[in-house]
């Protein structure tokens, strides 16, 4: 499918990643619920450890070197770092919340993508855009529900830190795009790095499990794959600002699985939050897509 896609610009060719993407996590995430009641860094290791088989196949099949550039060491680290810090809180939050929850928590990566991009990158941003930023993180107070008496607070604020650790790690991704690393390397390094640091807890703490739940964690390391390969490749080919909306068909997939697979059905206020933070994407979208077109005239 890739090789079909070269002909495509590359804003196109970061559209039809970054949904494959959403589908690959919304289906993770479903069967790291699936695995049942396992620590978070137990399930962690095995997603990474998959994901990090994975991209050595695909870095050995294709004869790929491992060359980092010395000025790309430092970002590599810290998508690294970040990436498995966004890992182990999304996971925690996915053993306490619906999965839908845990999911759109997870997906204000792209808000603070955008806000990192700025910090890191040095792309502006527009009193427009902050404006729609900061809409979009009242919508995750409404999934969250803060309160000392709601006992999912904790996860939910679990979950939309992994979200945040999540948008810096893309940040680097993109930093990374654009100092020639290619994306089999970002993603090996990030899976060895993550595997490494999860490792001696996992020997420490390790808590036996089913072949059931060994089988749900194996494919949720498959469907990680995926979504790493797809997802670094998207973020390779376009900007943050560009494709970000269109990260959002993953809440379509985990609500639609969350109902099928564990007759989840979120409360109002958790709608209302998806309703805006999905509608505050849209709007980003629409508001750079008409900006851009303006600078073209």
């Amino acid at each position: 499918m890739i090789d079909k896609l070269k002909n495509i610009r590359p804003l196109y060719k970061g559209i039809v990643l970054i949904v494959l993407s959403a589908f690959f996590f919304a289906l993770m995430n479903m069967f790291v619920q699936l695995s049942g009641n396992l620590p978070s860094l137990q399930k962690s290791f095995f997603r990474n450890f998959v994901a990090f088989l994975f991209a050595g196949i695909i870095l050995v099949r294709d004869g790929e070197r491992i060359q980092i550039p010395a000025n790309a060491v430092l970002p590599l680290i810290l998508r690294a770092s970040f990436g498995t810090a966004g890992v182990l809180c999304n996971f925690y939050a996915l053993g306490q919340l619906d999965l839908a929850d845990a999911s759109i928590l997870n997906k204000m990566s792209p808000f603070f993508a955008i806000i990192f991009s700025v910090i890191l990158l040095k792309e502006k941003i527009k009193p427009v855009q902050i404006i729609i930023v900061a809409a979009a993180f009242a919508g995750a107070m409404l999934v969250v529900k803060p309160s000392f008496a709601n006992a999912d607070t904790v996860p939910a604020f679990a979950g939309l830190f992994g979200g945040m650790c999540a948008g810096i790690a893309y940040t680097f991704v993109r930093m990374l795009g654009q100092k020639n690393v290619k994306g089999a390397v970002i993603v090996f390094f990030f899976s060895a790095f993550s595997c490494a640091v999860t490792l001696p807890f996992l020997i420490v703490g390790f808590v036996p499990m089913s072949w059931q739940q060994l089988i749900f964690l194996l494919l949720a390391g498959l469907s990680a794959a995926g979504g790493q390969f797809t997802i670094t490749a998207a973020y390779c080919h376009a900007p943050a600002r560009e494709i970000s909306v269109y990260d959002y068909s993953q809440i379509i997939f985990a609500a639609s699985l969350g109902f099928m697979v564990f007759g989840q059905i979120p409360d109002i206020l958790s709608w209302a939050g998806y309703t805006i933070i999905c509608s505050m994407a849209v709007i980003m979208f629409l508001y750079n897509k008409k900006k851009r077109a303006l600078s073209e005239n």
